[in-house]
């Protein structure tokens, strides 16, 4: 915040100012208690010169090469399972039972869950994957 000290300021450079000495914050530049301070001073300063006072101990440029930015956080991709299917007609079945029994009033219609659970799961291990794929999973498996 450099030129004359005794220019008022505005909360555009109140706000940089805290947004500075949050950065040196992050960094351990600063510690809790200096921090609070300097903010408080930063919210209260009315010219160039109260925010100056601020960073005169601090370096001017904020370089530090172990921080973490956003283009190296893993970027993490949902994979689309093509047998997910079953799972939905599964989870949407008790609601469809729900509305035949209150539309027809017979409790048979809760039948429908166990009875769409076997057709829709019969013959498939726990990963969903087909009991006759099973032999050849085993040696996928093996040969990782």
């Amino acid at each position: 915040m450099p030129e004359h000290p005794d220019v008022r300021i505005g909360n555009a450079e109140r706000s940089e100012a805290l947004d500075l000495l949050g950065e040196h914050f992050a960094l351990g530049r600063l510690t809790l208690s200096e921090f609070d301070e300097r903010s408080a001073m930063a919210s209260a300063a009315g010219t160039r010169g109260d925010l100056d006072v601020l960073f005169t101990d601090l370096p001017a440029h904020l370089t530090d090469s172990s921080t973490t930015t956003r283009d190296d956080l893993p970027v993490i991709i949902p994979k689309r399972d093509p047998e997910r299917w079953r799972e939905v007609v599964m989870g949407l079945t008790p609601l469809v039972a729900l509305v035949l029994f209150f539309t027809f009033d017979t409790w048979l219609f809760f039948l429908l869950i166990p009875a769409v659970g076997i057709v829709l799961f019969a013959g498939r291990d726990r990963d969903g994957h087909s009991t006759d794929d099973a032999e050849t999973h085993r040696g996928e498996k093996k040969n990782a």
